[in-house]
């Protein structure tokens, strides 16, 4: 087992790699670098292996199959998870690293909003997405993360092993830090100061349909994580509609002393009908949550334990 493994998914980085792989060894000389090839066409592969990295292949295109794969295979008490792009300063790593490591932190945020990004970034829909998501997210879960969809991150191998990776692509990043807060594990946020791409390296995140992709992935996981706000809420929407038709035709019907509407008051019951629906398939879900909660906790039970098991060896 590794004391810190540094995690680089790479995807044409032929520009920045050995940068970013020196980089982690003089902040982390203890650390193993791993970098796992997300089907290159340039020289990364070749470069990774000059710098000194353990260099494997994940076949599956997107980010999200990539720390699937590295999530899996290695082993560590510590994990940094950073980009191959060199946006981020590893030497913050090494305090990263130590709070995982010495004060129990299952997930530390390099968090990039809280100091250079907006200035760095010239790319503004980024920008306001960021800032977007960060809100929906601790406005939502009721959380304090200060960096959503940041990709500098360090990890406990606790949280690593317990961690279903869902996403394929960009909206890894949310669904891992959702998954923190609403399982209650220990984060924490750590200022990095963001550099913007050199000249020459290109950004694969692209800006409309991976934010779409991003606000599916809260929609999808807050109706997952949180049924019975998400079914109540719809519960809620779906009988003010129906109130305001019935009220309609009741309104006429005052009038006139006749239903001349009568397609709409059938509407309306369907509509008040799919409510009572939502707000009780909300309740049963909510309780599976409950359940599912108590299992993950025995599952964290069972991988501590064998974290212990694999570090005594």
């Amino acid at each position: 087992m590794d004391r810190i493994a540094v995690l680089i998914p790479c995807y044409n980085e032929e520009k920045t790699i050995e940068k970013v792989i020196k980089d982690s060894k003089a902040a982390l000389p203890e650390a193993v670098v791993y970098v796992y090839d997300n089907n290159s066409t340039d020289d990364t592969v070749k470069i990774a292996k000059a710098a000194g990295a353990v260099v494997r292949h994940e076949k599956r295109q997107g980010k999200g199959y990539v720390l699937r794969s590295m999530f899996r295979d290695i082993d560590a008490d510590c994990y940094i998870c950073v980009d191959g792009d060199d946006t981020y300063p590893m030497e913050t790593a090494t305090e990263m690293a130590r709070l995982v490591l010495e004060e129990g932190v299952d997930m530390v945020v390099g968090d990039r909003l809280s100091s250079t990004y907006f200035q760095e970034n010239t790319r503004p829909f980024h920008n306001m997405g960021n800032s977007m998501v960060r809100y929906a997210i601790n406005h939502l879960f009721k959380s304090d993360i200060k960096d959503i969809m940041t990709g500098f991150r360090a990890l406990s191998y606790e949280f690593v092993k317990s961690y279903p990776v869902l996403s394929r692509g960009f909206e890894i990043e949310t669904e891992m830090s959702i998954h923190a807060v609403f399982n209650e594990m220990v984060i924490a946020n750590v200022v990095v100061e963001y550099r913007d791409r050199p000249e020459g390296s290109q950004s694969k995140l692209n800006t409309y349909s991976d934010g779409i992709r991003v606000l599916s992935t809260i929609v999808k996981l807050y109706k997952n994580y949180k049924p019975f706000k998400f079914f109540s809420t719809l519960a809620f929407l779906m009988l003010l509609v129906a109130a305001v038709m019935f009220l309609w035709v009741f309104a006429r019907f005052i009038n006139t002393h006749l239903v001349e509407n009568m397609p709409t008051l059938v509407v309306s019951g369907f509509i008040a009908l799919g409510a009572m629906q939502a707000f009780f398939s909300g309740l049963i879900l909510s309780d599976m949550v409950t359940r599912s909660r108590r299992d993950f906790e025995l599952l964290l039970y069972r991988i501590r334990a064998e974290h212990i098991k694999k570090r005594d060896e």
